[in-house]
């Protein structure tokens, strides 16, 4: 029950976003670029300003790639038995392999874990989000009749604002610059505003998702993958991770988080099968009700 109760608060605020979306509408768009723009990198930078530079930082690096590329693997090796075109094979990626460790993950470890755990979820979520903006866009652009390749995606890595309020942070910490306290303060209210926000963004996204033209076969299996296999592979990964039990924790539990909702955003740019992501995205979002408190309990007997 106790888990419950974490998930709890995060479906409400999900809910805000889902019936306003409902009742009034909203562009989403432009709310999205607001937050990943202006409100995110200073959640990044506040993060890795104040957090002590330690090999945990690499150690999650490798861990995010390592069970990204263990999934991308995986899904080549069903569409090979299965016969599944590049393009089938691309949007199972992009459904299967990249986790939702922003609009969900991060606030969902803030109330499970505290801020104790929360400089971890937001370090996971800057590789997290590089390694969306380049794989992610790279097997989207593989995947659409016009092609893109890394040309695009690395066009796509330089747009992403997060990362250079990460790289910002480093080196405000590492140069030893100080920021005066009342300027601190703007930017964590600026970084501590986007968590509500994104996850309000979230439910706006998840209710302009229709699920048309069920695919079930194909559908279960990426359901399977990102919500049951994943957490099994970062398991396995996190035993031989020279770490505390806290980060193992972390890293199992946002593993089994649903589809990023940035893939269907990809998805669609690259008409890389949209609707089978989206669909991915509003299923493995609402099937992580149950899921995820079995993953927060076994990962606390396994850790706690």
């Amino acid at each position: 029950m106790e888990f419950i109760t974490v998930l709890i608060p995060i479906f409400f605020i999900f809910g805000i976003g889902f019936v306003g979306q409902k009742l009034i509408g909203f562009d989403t768009k432009p709310l999205s670029v607001m937050a990943i723009y202006l409100m995110l990198p200073f959640l990044a930078f506040q993060t890795f300003y104040a957090a002590e530079l330690t090999m945990d930082y690499a150690i999650m690096t490798l861990y995010t790639v390592g069970l990204a590329f263990c999934i991308i693997v995986f899904i080549y090796f069903i569409a090979f038995i299965r016969g599944y075109s590049l393009k089938r094979t691309c949007s199972m990626i992009l459904a299967s392999a990249f986790m939702n460790n922003g609009n969900y993950g991060t606030p969902l470890i803030f109330f499970a874990f505290g801020e104790a755990g929360l400089h971890y979820a937001v370090i996971i979520m800057v590789i997290q989000q590089l390694l969306m903006c380049t794989v992610g866009v790279y097997y989207a652009a593989k995947g659409s009749p016009e092609g893109g390749g890394m040309k695009k995606a690395f066009k796509e890595v330089v747009k992403v604002p997060i990362v250079y309020g990460a790289i910002l942070g480093i080196i405000f910490q590492f140069l030893h610059i100080p920021v005066s306290g009342s300027f601190m303060e703007a930017i964590e209210m600026v970084g501590n505003a986007s968590i509500p926000t994104i996850m309000i963004i979230l439910g706006m996204q998840l209710a302009n998702i229709s699920a048309k033209k069920i695919e079930i076969a194909p559908l279960s299996l990426s359901l399977s993958l990102r919500l049951l296999l994943s957490p099994v592979i970062a398991y396995v990964i996190t035993l031989f991770l020279p770490i505390d039990d806290l980060l193992k924790q972390i890293m199992i539990v946002l593993s089994a988080m649903p589809t990023a909702a940035n893939t269907t955003m990809y998805a669609l740019q690259y008409d890389t099968e949209p609707q089978f992501v989206s669909t991915a995205t509003l299923f493995s979002t609402v099937l992580s009700l149950v899921t995820l408190p079995v993953v927060l309990y076994v990962s606390g007997v396994l850790y706690g």
